[in-house]
């Protein structure tokens, strides 16, 4: 890489730590960042996924608060998160390279549905709060564990807006103040992340330089997601998202 395009990976580290912190997403920056500079999409996506754990830890830290009193809902739901990351982790490395790159577009638009219902979800989550009175499983119950647990797998394998998955899962599920839950979130997607980095670590082709500058850059945008995210304007974010995960998928298709 060349030092303008090693800054363009710190770059987009930076976007990615704060966006996942607020949304989720920010895979779907760092992912097409590093196709556009020529590496494989395994080697790109693994070395992302370890990039980005330090970037998690960040944002977990800045979310301290609303994580206080969730100890148990942590345990729980990490568990399944723990268990999902491996499997997907595992399947990532035993499926062959093309069963990737043939995945990954249809997953990539997945999550950008996803990322533009978003708001749409967020108002139905609430809506569904405020109306149901009755009680509810603690933490969700069984159905909450394995959902979780299905999108540990997802997020082991690719993980983009792994976030929003989350956040929509955990406001069904779970009566809770969604600034708490988007707290619990964080810790869910950072440990998926975490365990699939353990696992690539061992056993992948990893491109060190590029886990370095975006883990970097991660952090810093990690602490700017916790601490002044939630001024950003919502569409203009969801828009940038949409416009990088359509050039992902264009370079993916063409290449």
């Amino acid at each position: 890489m060349t030092w303008l395009e090693q800054l363009a990976v710190f770059g987009a580290g930076i976007a990615a730590g704060g966006i996942n912190t607020i949304v989720g997403s920010g895979t779907l920056i760092t992912f097409p960042v590093l196709l556009a500079f020529g590496l494989p999409p395994v080697t790109a996506n693994v070395s992302n996924t370890i990039g980005l754990v330090p970037g998690g830890v960040s944002g977990a830290i800045g979310y301290r608060r609303e994580l206080e009193g969730q100890r148990a809902r942590l345990l729980r739901l990490g568990t399944a998160s723990l268990l999902g990351g491996t499997t997907g982790a595992v399947l990532l490395l035993t499926l062959p390279a093309s069963a990737f790159k043939a995945i990954v577009p249809v997953l990539i638009i997945a999550a950008l549905v996803l990322v533009m219902v978003q708001p749409r979800l967020a108002r139905w989550v609430k809506q569904r709060r405020d109306n149901d009175t009755g009680p509810e499983p603690e933490h969700g119950g069984l159905i909450l564990f394995v959902a979780v647990f299905a999108a540990g797998i997802y997020g082991g394998y690719f993980g983009a807006a792994q976030g929003v998955l989350l956040i929509g899962l955990l406001g069904v599920f779970v009566h809770e103040d969604i600034q708490r839950l988007n707290g619990v979130k964080n810790v869910l997607g950072l440990l998926v992340n975490a365990v699939s980095a353990v696992v690539f670590t061992m056993v992948a082709d990893v491109d060190w330089r590029v886990v370095a500058l975006i883990a970097v850059g991660s952090v810093i945008g990690g602490q700017i997601g916790a601490k002044m995210g939630r001024r950003l304007p919502p569409n203009v974010l969801r828009g940038v998202i949409v416009v990088v995960g359509l050039i992902a998928v264009v370079r993916l298709l063409t290449a």
